[in-house]
């Protein structure tokens, strides 16, 4: 049962940024037996470290349990009931330190494939990950993420195959999932219409909102329908990110029509390109410099855009999910400028004015950098480095 006087709280995605080295799960490859046991240990360590800068909702590494669902690894896949104990303790660690968890299954887990396999293979996925939130022994406010999927050719044929699916799902896997709206394929309205014929709970994305709305729907409206489709005493969660604005940059391979150009001195750019710095004779690969796709998440999140929405907001209870590329470093951010620009908003996660010194201290430290981000998450089906080839 939720605690409805509880503070809303504020969440991240799988990797930390703001302390170096910490890992999210086991990565070795399976030739060194990773282990489910061995990504318990370093998730430990980051809901110590959530604790100790006061975040309190993250999500799980979808390969948290490497290969255990792998249909040619059969050595692989009893490694969760194998850790049953430690799921246990994991879990009661979580509830003591009072930290929301969830999955995200990466865009290949779908339910709507064309093809059987694939939507067995993806209800074994959703059933190995329910059964570790299970075994953790958290409550229904744990989840797993999950979108529409593919349209293959026929938009209303896909949402009824993704009906079919979660007809097909387990109960312990039914009362995990929950459907979020996408920027590009099934709208809000998609999502909406598949709750109305299974009752699966829904996940509002605001940025997905905007970039695929084609009914014209309401937004306080739909946040609402969002909310009303959890059940009484469990939180719901929402997705929040504000769109990448910097130009983006693309790598294109040269021809060598084009370096026999820049050789004799006549290369010129093509109209309307703009590349990051003059093409060189000897260069085979340039970076093109492209306007921003809006479906992209920005670093960190914009504080004026979040307050607004939560104004709109005002009345209605969910967690949120910041999905900026910055990870934690930007609830390290965001935190201080609620503060600074939107202290009704910010009390709402239980930020208030006694905290500001502490705040200040943790901005400060940002100044002096943080670990990049080697890799996209696989949870978040980031998209592959572009190489074209131009003629």
């Amino acid at each position: 049962m939720t605690d409805t006087t509880r503070p809303l709280r504020l969440g991240f995605p799988v990797k930390v940024m703001g302390k170096p080295g910490m890992k999210s799960n086991d990565t070795r490859r399976w030739q060194k037996s990773p282990h489910l046991k061995a990504s318990l240990e370093y998730v430990s360590e980051i809901l110590e470290y959530l604790d100790k800068v006061g975040l309190d909702m993250y999500r799980l590494s979808s390969d948290l349990a490497p290969y255990a669902t792998h249909p040619d690894m059969p050595q692989f896949h009893g490694m969760v009931a194998e850790s049953d104990a430690e799921l246990r303790a994991f879990g009661n660690k979580a509830k003591e330190l009072d930290i929301r968890l969830s999955f995200h299954p990466s865009q290949y887990v779908l339910l709507n494939s064309p093809d059987p396999q694939l939507t067995k293979k993806s209800i074994w996925d959703f059933s190995s990950q329910a059964e570790m939130l299970d075994r953790m022994g958290l409550d229904d406010e744990a989840v797993m993420i999950t979108h529409v999927g593919g349209v293959y050719g026929e938009r209303e044929e896909a949402r009824a195959r993704w009906v079919k699916g979660w007809e097909q799902c387990p109960e312990h896997v039914q009362r995990r999932l929950v459907l979020e709206n996408d920027d590009i394929r099934f709208s809000a309205a998609d999502v909406l219409w598949i709750h109305e014929r299974t009752g699966v709970r829904l996940v509002f994305d605001y940025q997905h909102f905007w970039c695929l709305n084609p009914e014209g729907l309401d937004m306080r409206d739909t946040l609402e329908r969002f909310v009303r489709s959890w059940p009484a005493g469990c939180r719901p969660k929402i997705h929040f990110s504000s769109p990448r604005t910097e130009m983006r940059e693309v790598k294109r391979k040269i021809t060598a029509k084009e370096r026999e150009k820049a050789k004799a001195g006549t290369a010129k750019p093509k109209k309307g390109e703009v590349t990051k710095t003059a093409v060189k004779a000897t260069a085979r690969i340039k970076t093109v410099l492209l306007p921003p796709i809006w479906t992209g998440h920005s670093d960190f999140t914009n504080p004026f855009e979040f307050a607004t929405f939560m104004r709109m907001a005002n009345g209605l209870d969910f967690d949120v999910m910041m999905e900026g590329k910055a990870k934690d470093i930007s609830l390290l951010k965001l935190r201080p400028d609620l503060l600074r620009f939107a202290p009704d908003v910010a009390a709402r996660f239980g930020i208030h004015a006694e905290d500001a010194e502490q705040l200040a201290r943790e901005e400060k430290m940002l100044e002096e950098g943080v670990s990049a981000e080697e890799e996209p998450d696989v949870d978040e089906g980031a998209p592959l480095p572009v190489l074209e080839e131009v003629d």
